[in-house]
């Protein structure tokens, strides 16, 4: 087992890619911190760890909160005694044109997607230092890497954290603590539902929404939450311990390809 014995915090554990990360993670032997807004949620992802005879526990957590974000790094470590991992997963997205973008929800998106990153590091990083050093993994998206529209809000977090990820793997590569990023391409995740909605009020099925944003990804569909879980799991691990600083596209060759450009809605 890859990460045997490790201690990880998984934010945005109640679903989606947090709560894929979650169940690799237990199955390769660490222990989990399921950590989510939605405590429900996250202790649902934790009891199926559980379930499935891996060790985890559930921690309510806002990540643009610093309070509340070292009392979850404190947490996890009180349980284990330590903490060799964290990865900082929990965002949001608002899909619209920016002249119809509100202050308060530009301001929410980087609180979420980006402070979020930012406090989880900065209190992570201490810990792991006294244990030689760590990894810690963010999620950011093709989206950092390329221009989308409607997008502008998301982008420009995202942008972010893959900046944040490579200033602070440098920052730290000396000391023991990697700091790599994942950029998904268009994932099966609750975080399309409000997409989703759209098209549906404009007359398309979930279904063919699916196969329209597959179109985008020169592979020819979009991808799984278990599927970036796997490159995460990976970045953790001791198997990628000379690899820091990277930005690694999960995304079906859609950062780096061409492919027909479609929306949700139909071709553009």
């Amino acid at each position: 087992m890859t990460l045997n014995d490790k201690v990880a915090i998984i934010t945005g554990a109640a679903s989606g890619i947090g709560k894929a990360t979650s169940l690799v993670f237990a199955r390769e032997g660490a222990k989990v911190l399921c950590a989510d807004i939605n405590a429900d949620g996250a202790e649902a992802t934790a009891r199926q760890i559980a379930d499935t005879g891996g060790e985890a526990a559930s921690f309510k957590v806002d990540v643009a909160e610093e309070p509340q974000v070292q009392a979850m790094v404190a947490d996890a470590v009180s349980r284990w005694g330590r903490l060799d991992t964290i990865y900082n997963n929990a965002g949001i997205g608002t899909f619209g044109p920016v002249t119809q973008m509100s202050v308060e929800d530009w301001d929410r998106m980087h609180s979420i997607n980006l402070r979020g990153v930012f406090l989880g590091t900065k209190h992570a990083i201490p810990e792991m230092l006294k244990t030689g050093g760590g990894a810690i993994v963010n999620t950011a998206s093709d989206a950092g890497l390329m221009g989308t529209p409607m997008l502008s809000a998301y982008c420009a977090t995202k942008g972010g954290v893959v900046m944040f990820t490579k200033a602070t793997a440098v920052e730290w590569a000396a000391m023991g603590v990697r700091i790599n990023c994942v950029c998904p391409g268009v994932i099966r995740t609750p975080i399309l539902d409000p997409m989703l909605e759209m098209a549906k009020a404009a007359g398309a099925t979930p279904e063919q929404v699916w196969e329209r944003m597959g179109k985008t990804h020169p592979i020819g569909r979009v991808g799984e939450a278990s599927e970036v879980a796997e490159a995460v799991a990976f970045l953790a691990s001791d198997r990628a311990s000379f690899i820091t600083g990277v930005a690694l596209p999960v995304d079906g060759g859609l950062a780096g390809g061409f492919a027909p450009r479609e929306s949700a809605f139909g071709a553009e």
